[in-house]
Order: structure tokens, then sequence, then C-alpha cells
């Protein structure tokens, strides 16, 4: 049976690369050598990292701009802390939209003072504030762009006085935006790009080396930029998968072409929960997010009845977080229209069989 793989993360990858991936663990360039036991300081992995970050600022539509790309270890979660390492001297600003968001807030207050300059922890972050100000005195200011567990994503982004960090874990690569407004993006590869293991710093230089304070060489921006991303041994798997997820980009025609297909999901799955009176949707009709559409049953007595369907139907990953309940449908870059097409049909099913 074809499985639907709606997992909020690690979700699912496109199958071209899931199968170069495999064959390289066997036999990577044709060498009789396993990806995963060559050197990393091989000209052949190399090539990898080197291709891989330059991917990554083609697509974004940043080279060229002052900007470097970094894969490096430790989840978006330690880039909460690496943030303010690096650039917070006196007083950061963050927004307050989801779980994350919050944790990167925590992290940040251990170095030195924040300001909130809004939240929406208060109605359990079912909604993106909006009308904040951004204070210039400040050393940046920290955005989540889309909030996986509860469905929101930032449709606009503020026009900053200072230096503007977003973590973009969870949509990056699946919608066009002016990505030379951010000063920093950082992003786990298990949502858009590849396995669990590596993250994608892209950092503008210059806004780099302006703390007084001293960096450990493993939390330093520049010390990682230096040695172009192999500081330590890099998780070579993730990378190279995430290589390959962004070469498949490309083909598709970049990340315009594959917003078409995300828009085209996210309207028929909307539309689905909006018209079919058995579900309700969670999050703000303006702030729903395209890659993580979260709902949930109007009757719990029909549980059992739609999850068997689901199952039957080859359905996985479609549980909502525990912070929300209900379900919650996550389709990234490579989940085909059809999967979606699929879901709709079985909860569509529901309606007729209630």
């Amino acid at each position: 049976m074809q499985k639907h793989n709606f997992s909020a993360g690690p979700c699912i990858l496109p199958q071209e690369v899931l199968k170069k991936a495999s064959e390289a663990v066997l036999n990577f360039n044709n060498d009789n050598l396993s990806l995963l036991e060559i050197s990393h300081r091989s000209k052949a992995f190399v090539d990898v990292m080197e291709n891989a970050r330059s991917l990554a600022l083609e697509l974004l539509g940043l080279e060229g701009k002052g900007y470097k790309a970094l894969f490096l270890q430790g989840g978006a979660s330690t880039q909460f802390l690496m943030v303010a390492q690096n650039l917070l001297e006196k007083r950061a600003a963050y927004l307050n939209t989801g779980t994350w968001a919050d944790k990167a807030v925590k992290e940040a207050v251990i170095f030195d003072d924040i300001l909130e300059v809004a939240s929406s922890k208060d109605a359990n972050y079912n909604y993106i504030p909006k009308g904040f100000d951004i204070p210039e005195d400040h050393d940046y200011f920290h955005c989540t762009s889309n909030n996986t567990i509860y469905g929101t994503q930032m449709k606009k982004f503020p026009k900053s006085p200072i230096p503007m960090v977003c973590d973009m874990s969870s949509d990056i690569f699946s919608r066009t935006l002016d990505f030379s407004k951010f000063d920093l993006i950082y992003a786990g590869a298990q949502k858009n790009m590849g396995p669990a293991g590596t993250t994608l710093v892209i950092v503008k230089e210059d806004i780099l080396g302006k703390v007084s304070r001293k960096i450990p060489s493993m939390l330093d921006y520049k010390v990682h930029i230096s040695k172009g991303s192999m500081f330590n041994t890099p998780p070579v798997f993730p990378i190279y998968t995430s290589m390959l997820t962004l070469e498949w980009l490309k083909n598709l025609g970049g990340i315009e072409a594959i917003e078409k297909e995300n828009k085209k999901k996210s309207i028929l799955m909307y539309s689905e929960i909006d018209l079919n009176p058995l579900f309700k949707g969670f999050s703000a009709k303006a702030d729903r997010s395209d890659m993580n559409a979260t709902f949930s049953l109007v009757n719990e007595d029909l549980k059992e009845t739609f999850e068997t369907m689901l199952q039957e139907a080859g359905i996985n990953g479609l549980n909502g977080h525990r912070s929300v309940g209900g379900y919650r449908a996550s389709m990234y870059n490579a989940l085909p229209l059809d999967s979606v097409k699929v879901l709709v049909e079985v909860m569509s099913e529901l309606e007729y069989k209630a």
C-alpha cells in the first residue's frame, strides 16, 4: 500500500533523493566505498559541502550579497544559543509566536536582557501578532517564520531598523521572499531539506564580530566560516541528502515553482477544513500555514472511525502535537498534491458516513 506521509519532522523526502542517498550509502561516486566511511576531508565530500552551500545561496537569491552558508550540527535548538552568543551585546528584541520562539527567548536571556515585542502565548499561539514596534537601539530582532506545532505562518515580515534573524526551520525553500531582508537565517534540515542531523545557517558576514564576549570556537560563526563549515567532522549523510534535495528543487524550477505546488496543496486542505462541518481549524485564518494545517474533529465520538479510515488509506503522521491536540497535516515541499487529495477524500467520506 502506498503511504501518504504527513509527518511534521523528520518528514517526507523526494523519492529520487532517497534512492540516490541510499545508493551512496553502499557505493558513493562509484568508488566502492560508502558515503558513511569516506574521509570528510576527501575531495569527493568537500565537493558535496561546497555544492550544498552554493545551492542554498543560489536558491535564496543571496549569491554575491555578502552572505555565507554553513551546515552545522546541534539542530535549530543550538542556534537559539549561537545567535545570542554571536550577536547579543546589550539587548535583543524577540517576537514570541510559538514553542520554539519561546525556547529561543529562554536561551537568549542567559546572555542578556530580552524584549518581547509581542506574543500570542495568551491564545495558545493560534495567531501571529501584528502592529508591534521594533526598537532601533537593540542588537537584533528575532522571529520564527512558521510555527510547526500551531500551524501559523508569518505572511509578511516587518521592516526592521536592526539586523533581522529568522528561524525558518519548517518553511525554508517553500515560498518566494526577499531573503536579503534577513541578516541571519537558520533552519533544521528535517523539514524541507534532509534527515535530522544538520542545520543550515545563512549569515551576512558584516553583522559578526561585534560582541565583546569571548565565544567558544564551536559556537563562533566566524570560526565555522573560516573553516568552510568543516571546523569539526560534519554530519556527512544529512548534508549529502540536503544537497540532493536542493538539486531536486533547482531542477523543478526553484522556490517559485515549488511555491505554486504548495499553494495548491494548502488551498485544497483548508477548503475541506472550512467546508466540512465535522472539522474545525485551529489557527486564525489570516495566519494559516501553508506547511502545517492544524485542525480537529468537532465531535470526538468520530475519532475512532476517522482514524481507522486514515489507516486504511495509508495516511501516516497526521496526529497533532500534544500542545494543540487534534490533527496536523504537514505539507512540506516533497509531499505530492495527490497525498492531500487522498486525505481530503477521507475527510469528505467521513462527512458522508456521518
